[in-house]
């Protein structure tokens, strides 16, 4: 199936929305889509929007914590929203929303990180 990307900027936020599956063949792609993205524009803060990912393992997770660090280097903020049942699971497990807070949808994401 693989993975499609979806990557918009808003203020000094990068909203990335993933469909598809995020594994060891598609993560290296992800992380070099954001890593750009980071460099192009001053980003402070990431949303993502997991809705349509329908599988993770973990080098999808190994992924978002790298650009959690980035993120946290700057004093910014991760937050994942619309998560799919399984992928939440995924998450919960590894114990990921102890550090990446979780929002129902993308539109209360970015109200948090004070973008309407």
């Amino acid at each position: 199936m693989g993975l499609k990307i979806d990557m918009e900027v808003k203020q000094d936020v990068l909203c990335i929305r993933l469909s598809g599956e995020l594994d060891h063949h598609t993560a290296e792609h992800l992380r070099d889509e954001i890593t750009e993205a980071m460099k192009a524009h001053n980003i402070l803060h990431i949303v993502l929007n997991l809705e349509k990912l329908s599988f993770m393992d973990s080098s999808g997770l190994g992924v978002i914590l790298g650009r959690y660090k980035q993120i946290k280097l700057k004093k910014g903020e991760m937050v994942v929203c619309s998560i799919s049942p399984p992928v939440k699971r995924l998450f919960e497990m590894s114990g990921l929303f102890k550090i990446v807070r979780l929002e129902s949808s993308e539109k209360f994401a970015l109200e948090r990180l004070g973008v309407a």
